[in-house]
């Protein structure tokens, strides 16, 4: 059980940061034991509240103006906050049936919108905390400085309301959401990449066939698998020196009583220990973004899907997720793929991990486009212009020819039903593709 915690914590923290919870309600406890704090120090030391002109607050006795205060800026404010959760409903309801479910993620994960909440709050708090302080009776004492500070906040507020009010307008913007989504993604490439890729091409390793019987460790929770502790699973291996080979890789559904690993030695791997190998998955009822960044491209193909349907019919929002899906395919191509085959002591199998690949990060982002675009000839011309911008950026000819292979797949398709102008426009675009690929085997074949 303790060996669970870190990614237990870990998982916790990534679900709570993405939510309206944690951040706003940090703040307003905050803030509200500001309000508290300042008015229990302003009434131990009255000297403090003296400074203050008598211009902003010319009733330092009259407790009574203190309360209203308090108690307008806390009712007003809470009023604006309804007014807020109008509006973020509003939003989020047609962000999901305008562009697709999936990008509800991104918009709860939004700072900007925590911290609206997060100060309306506040400010709430700390007037409803320093209330009490302002009374009529045994002996009249008005909390000056701390009103003070409430006058502020609220000013704040407003200020802050405007701010949100801009926010949210270009929050729901198709551009921004799709470049939001394309910035995560790339966030979540760098962690799981980090080093780039070398100028020798070197293709990924081959998973070796099992040189020993091999036994299954069975899935006990269904879901799909967010996040895989390697070092967890790497360190329990070298321990019993045994091999675990990972049936499923992250983002996909696995069921439970379905194998998620496969050991090599049964009798080193008790019940005990298999609670401890499975602890070592993130599993839950739907994706995220914490290692699976074929869940960033299947939020934009979803958005660039809904705008080319004949419902929608807006190929403008289509090119520009192919546009972006563009920006991260040469972002992964750019980076060394991520180890597949665990070593520990080196020349020592001891973790097989799955790990998705180039052409399977093609196919999500390309082949359901591709196949709904038939059609559209803009949106069929910026698929090709894809695959010639992740053409330049490989280094291997295999990869080359698939690509090329993949644009001729797209003009296929196309070939029937679009008018000839647009179907030769396609092929010169498609000629290029493969231009491209015979220039670089030439210029190979010439430096060998």
């Amino acid at each position: 059980m303790l060996k669970q915690l870190p990614l237990r914590l870990r998982s916790a923290a990534y679900a709570l940061r993405g939510g309206f919870l944690i951040r706003p309600l940090v703040i307003a406890v905050v803030l509200g034991l500001c309000g508290a704090v300042l008015s229990s120090v302003e009434e131990a030391v009255p000297t403090a509240s003296a400074w203050v002109p008598a211009t902003l607050f010319p009733s330092h006795e009259d407790a009574q103006v203190a309360q209203v205060i308090l108690s307008v800026i806390a009712t007003s404010i809470m009023t604006v906050v309804s007014i807020v959760f109008a509006i973020l409903l509003m939003t989020l309801t047609l962000a999901s049936m305008q562009f697709s479910p999936r990008i509800l993620i991104s918009f709860v994960r939004d700072r900007g919108t925590q911290w609206t909440l997060g100060i309306f709050l506040g400010t709430f708090s700390y007037c409803l905390a320093a209330l009490p302080a302002a009374r009529s009776t045994p002996h009249p004492f008005a909390p000056v400085l701390t009103v003070l500070g409430a006058m502020l906040l609220a000013l704040v507020s407003v200020g802050w309301l405007l701010f949100f009010i801009h926010h949210i307008s270009h929050a729901i913007s198709v551009n921004h959401i799709v470049d939001r989504i394309a910035r995560e993604t790339e966030e979540v490439i760098d962690t799981l990449m980090p080093h780039p890729q070398p100028s020798h091409y070197r293709p990924p390793a081959a998973l070796p066939a099992p040189e020993e019987p091999e036994f299954p460790i069975l899935n006990e929770v269904s879901g799909y698998i967010r996040f895989i502790d390697t070092n967890q699973l790497l360190a329990f291996a070298r321990m019993h020196h045994l091999r675990v080979r990972v049936t499923r890789r992250v983002g996909h559904f696995v069921p439970a009583g379905v194998p998620l690993l496969m050991i090599s030695r049964r009798s080193r791997v008790d019940r005990h220990h298999a609670v401890a190998l499975t602890g070592a998955f993130d599993i839950g009822p739907m994706r995220t973004l914490q290692q699976d960044v074929e869940f960033g491209v299947i939020q934009i193909v979803d958005i660039a899907l809904r705008a080319i349907s004949p419902a929608v019919n807006d190929p403008s929002t289509a090119i520009s997720c192919i546009d972006q899906l563009t920006r991260i395919l040469i972002r992964w191509v750019d980076r060394l793929p991520p180890e597949s085959l665990l070593y520990s002591p080196p020349h020592v199998l001891r973790v097989v991990l799955p790990w998705i690949d180039l052409e399977g990060l093609l196919n999500t982002a390309i082949e359901q486009i591709r196949a709904y675009a038939t059609a559209d000839a803009a949106v069929s011309l910026r698929l090709l212009r894809l695959l010639h911008d992740v053409a330049v950026t490989v280094d291997s000819e295999v990869l080359r020819r698939h690509i090329v292979e993949r644009g001729a797949r797209i003009v296929a398709g196309c070939r029937g039903r679009l008018p000839a102008d647009d179907l030769a426009r396609l092929e010169q675009r498609q000629a290029a593709l493969e231009g491209l690929c015979r220039g670089s085997t030439a210029s190979t074949g010439r430096g060998s």
